[in-house]
């Protein structure tokens, strides 16, 4: 039998032919400089990439500002057309690019492959609203006709994560395009290579100036979000990412949306179906990209007397899923991005052992020689936990849950609200006034009732407190791209002066 092929093997034949930055419609060799990524599995350096630094920024804004001019004047439906052709690119091509990500980012194949489709999915969805974008008309009386528009921002730059690296790209440049803006996406530096392919194959359907992507670490990405140029920013990343994001932002009072952390709460009530709730509760984890989503279950609220069943099942669970390389069609679960990443999850880990939290699983990394050399860690579950430890409080983006058992509801409510963390949360119960109760007095954004992690298309999307400022994933974020004016018409000869408010 051949030997299966390595991850280099792979990415030899599935490697972009640029990396560099690329903005006025060609690739440009960046002033910064350059910096190696690498494959977290196997930590092999897959060679250099590009280094936005203040005078790319400044020159891709500048690109961006001139191209945006005529874009805001394209024919919504012909902008509507472009993104689509790009959607399709992007379901061609989907075993490449899914396979850049895995090999670059240690997320699993057959997952990323799900993720280019959700891209070509949020692309034409956000392609279908385009005629939706659109103002109102106020009934005035005396010949005066009042109305609104939505005009673009004009240059918008975005700043995504490194969990769905292609996936935001894709997606995310879809809203502020369809609404006439430019945009300067800047791809999460630890895994960039999916975004240099995925430009390479779409090169040609938009106008030079349009879509731009700056490759950069913290100083590029700083000079993106304070540039007097670009209008909007979004983010999606931490919560310290989000707070150094908003203050940069504050000081030309842009529009920000912050997509951030959150450290999820799955409740757990005694009426549940016990089985169906711990099978969904280590789903939710996120485990096939090692915990590292901010939508994750990272707490799980035991009601005492379904506890040690519920605990039971849930590890019976989590044996489906078994660390192993990304690049193979098998893999239920992947590595974490970095070394650093992983020493942070590994510390996290630790310092629940310190505190007095239980082992029940995991906590360590995997036996197997063959991922010795990545970033691995075995799905890891403490019991025994206190709200008051820092691996229940803390939001660690990795494979860690923290079981807490609960016999008092008001109790149990007080504790998932502590933390200062509010982006999604699941409830258990067969009944309905005790759900409706639970999912008001829960403060989060995005609530499952018997159910947990999915999303349906075209619902807002974003958290409460520290979890991020505005909503994403539907009409609303894609208005949220665009300014409203008001314009006050009167026909005829000229009306007499009116009172301030009529």
């Amino acid at each position: 039998m051949d030997p299966k092929p390595t991850v280099i093997e792979h990415f030899s034949r599935v490697a972009p032919k640029h990396r560099d930055l690329y903005y006025d419609g060609a690739w440009q060799k960046p002033h910064g400089g350059y910096r190696d990524t690498w494959s977290p599995s196997t930590d092999e350096n897959l060679g250099p990439c590009a280094e936005a630094d203040a005078a790319d920024v400044d020159a891709a804004v500048g690109a961006a500002g001139r191209a945006a001019k005529s874009w805001r004047n394209t024919r919504p439906t012909e902008r509507a057309a472009m993104l689509k052709r790009a959607a399709t690119v992007l379901l061609e091509h989907i075993d490449e690019l899914a396979m850049l990500d895995a090999i670059n980012c240690g997320n699993p194949l057959t997952q990323l492959r799900g993720d280019i489709r959700a891209a070509a999915t949020m692309i034409n969805f956000a392609a279908g609203l385009v005629t939706e974008v659109k103002g109102e008309t106020v009934p005035t009386p005396g010949g005066i006709i009042n109305l609104s528009l939505r005009e673009p921002y004009g240059v918008v730059g975005r700043l995504v994560a490194y969990n769905h690296p292609l996936l935001f790209v894709a997606a995310k440049m879809a809203p502020p395009l369809i609404t006439g803006n430019a945009v300067i996406m800047k791809p999460p530096h630890q895994a960039p290579l999916s975004t240099y392919r995925f430009l390479e194959l779409i090169e040609g359907i938009f106008p030079p100036g349009i879509l731009n992507v700056l490759t950069a670490d913290r100083p590029g990405s700083e000079a993106l979000v304070v540039h007097p140029g670009v209008p909007r920013i979004s983010l999606v990343g931490s919560v310290p990412t989000g707070r150094a994001v908003a203050r940069l932002a504050a000081d030309r009072l842009k529009h920000t949306t912050l997509e951030l952390g959150g450290k999820n709460a799955c409740i757990i009530y005694p009426d549940a179906d016990v089985e169906q709730a711990a099978r969904a509760a280590a789903e939710a984890m996120n485990l096939a990209w090692c915990g590292q989503s901010c939508g994750s279950i990272s707490r799980l609220f035991l009601h005492e007397q379904i506890h040690d069943q519920a605990v039971g099942l849930l590890l019976k669970e989590i044996k489906r899923f078994k660390p192993a390389l990304p690049v193979q069609e098998a893999t239920t679960m992947g590595c974490v991005v970095s070394k650093a990443q992983f020493e942070k999850v590994m510390g996290y880990i630790q310092l629940g052992k310190e505190q007095g939290a239980k082992l029940a699983c995991g906590g360590r990394r995997p036996d197997d020689p063959a991922l010795a050399a990545g970033f691995f860690v075995e799905p890891t579950v403490f019991t025994d936990v206190c709200q008051d430890m820092r691996i229940a409080n803390e939001e660690v983006f990795g494979p860690v849950l923290s079981v807490i058992a609960w016999n008092d509801e008001a109790e149990m409510l007080e504790q998932v609200n502590r933390v200062e963390y509010g982006l999604t949360a699941s409830i258990w119960t067969k009944s309905l006034d005790c759900a409706h109760r639970a999912a008001g007095a829960v403060e989060a954004g995005y609530i499952w009732v018997n159910s947990a992690g999915a999303h349906s298309l075209g619902t807002n999307f974003g958290g409460y407190k520290q979890s991020g400022i505005g909503r994403e994933n539907g009409l609303e974020e894609l208005l949220s791209y665009t300014q409203q004016k008001n314009v006050n018409i009167t026909i005829g000869e000229s009306a007499p002066r009116r009172a301030l408010v009529e």
